[in-house]
């Protein structure tokens, strides 16, 4: 298990989550006929778009939580091998029109959050969403990355929605745990929105205690709730900071709710203590159990309250839950750091081989990306060099390939030898022939937290 370098926050001095690649940039950006160093893929035509916080106007440095950041959407758009532009635009809210002068975004904000959505963007029934936990809204933007307003599906969307929705492959619905502290305190909904993006069902799950729900797996049978011991601090609420702390007597459990089911019909099952932001995957065994990889902190926002990384790191674990004897049988899949996990998205929820992951280091700037051969055990690691860190690795299938693992990951790499940024294409399936393809971008991306590609298709 890798433990954090950070030691508790005091002084503004210390934030981490505002040095380095963590501090936000000034500007907004359009680059266009971007420099390749290599061959882009000609059948990569579209979009690899990533969210992050980059806080605007003035901060207060001793107690700012990196998840509270000004949302600020990174873009790359390819077509026919070549690298058309890059684009970095804040997400609108009412907290950036006031900072600029400019008008807010129209559109429903159900909850009236001032701060747009900072966490995951991506593309789903023709248009383009940035996304955040915690009850804000979704919000629509263009193809070249500005704000067209707050979208609730159609106003099909009762409260609040998640960073984190999965689309079952199947069916092409978008399914998503979600919860809003501020308003939910004994609850969190189940949403699931159609192919059309339009809200067709909502399950209410109540829960003894305001969890951090932060993401959701599926399976064929289930939608899996994480009811996890991060809980609701009223202090740091009444105070204006981000109001999560660890309280590991709250407990850790899932719950299994069919996928047609009801809350009454959740079947709850115990997990070891600890906290999990991401799930690799998840299906379902033929002898009925439930298997659910994922990155596992041991402790999470107990002394460092102002981020995810000065307690513990996370190692990558395989939870196998019975929903008969209501057990978790919990083992190691690699007990080395690993982090922002995914797969091949035609697999959500089903059997799969391969997973990805990024190693990161608070300690050093080196993260290396890794891949992850889930029946033979197999480690691969792409090393992108002394100085470099590569972000959260997406997967592009190949068109019309036939393997699991034939495709590409793209990702933003961050050099801090110059404190500069590129855009990456990496052969899945073989690490060893280095780069497929590196773009070069006009500035440098903070570090951040999701994104997704999105095909011109």
């Amino acid at each position: 298990m890798g433990t954090g370098t950070l030691t508790p926050l005091s002084g503004s001095s210390d934030n981490i989550y505002l040095q380095g690649n963590y501090a936000p940039v000034a500007d907004e950006v359009t680059a266009t006929d971007l420099h390749v160093i290599g061959e882009l893929p000609k059948e990569l035509n579209g979009r690899y778009l990533r969210n992050g916080p980059n806080p605007i106007g003035n901060i207060d440095e001793a107690t700012h939580h990196w998840f509270m950041g000004d949302g600020m959407v990174h873009g790359v758009c390819l077509r026919d091998g070549k690298a058309l532009w890059y684009r970095n635009r804040y997400v609108n809210s009412s907290r950036i029109a006031a900072a600029r002068g400019t008008a807010e975004p129209l559109g429903r904000n159900w909850n009236n959050s001032s701060v747009g959505p900072n966490t995951n963007v991506g593309g789903f029934a023709g248009k383009t969403w940035a996304m955040v936990e915690a009850g804000g809204c979704p919000v629509e933007l263009t193809y070249e990355l500005d704000t067209v307003g707050y979208n609730d599906f159609g106003g099909t969307l009762p409260g609040a929605f998640s960073a984190h929705p999965k689309v079952d492959p199947n069916t092409g619905e978008m399914h998503a745990m979600t919860y809003a502290w501020g308003q939910w305190l004994n609850h969190v909904q189940y949403v699931r929105v159609g192919r059309d993006g339009r809200v067709n069902r909502t399950v209410d799950i109540p829960l003894p205690g305001m969890s951090m729900v932060h993401d959701v797996s599926i399976t064929e049978k289930y939608v899996v709730v994480y009811d996890q011991p991060v809980i609701v601090d009223f202090d740091l609420a009444f105070a204006g900071r981000f109001p999560f702390r660890w309280k590991p007597e709250y407990g850790n459990r899932v719950g299994l709710l069919p996928r047609e089911g009801e809350a009454s019909d959740i079947v709850w099952v115990d997990v070891p203590i600890g906290y999990v932001f991401h799930p690799m995957n998840a299906y379902d065994t033929a002898d009925g159990k439930v298997v659910l990889d994922v990155c596992f902190y041991d402790v999470m926002m107990e002394k460092d309250i102002l981020g995810p990384f000065g307690d513990t790191l996370p190692r990558l674990v395989r939870w196998q839950v019975d929903p008969v004897r209501r057990t978790t049988n919990a083992t190691d899949i690699d007990t080395r750091v690993n982090e922002f996990p995914r797969h091949r998205g035609s697999l959500t929820g089903k059997p799969y081989r391969y997973g990805y992951c990024a190693q990161v280091d608070t300690g050093s700037m080196y993260w290396p990306t890794v891949k992850h051969d889930l029946v033979t055990g197999m480690r691969d690691v792409f090393d992108h060099g002394a100085g470099r860190a590569a972000g959260e690795p997406v997967f592009v299938a190949r068109p019309g390939g036939s393997e699991e693992d034939d495709g590409w990951l793209v990702t933003f790499v961050h050099d801090g030898n110059d404190n500069s940024a590129e855009f990456a294409v990496i052969d899945a399936q073989d690490f060893s022939r280095g780069y497929v393809a590196r773009v070069k971008l006009p500035q440098r991306v903070p570090f951040g937290f999701h994104g997704n590609w999105v095909p011109d298709r």
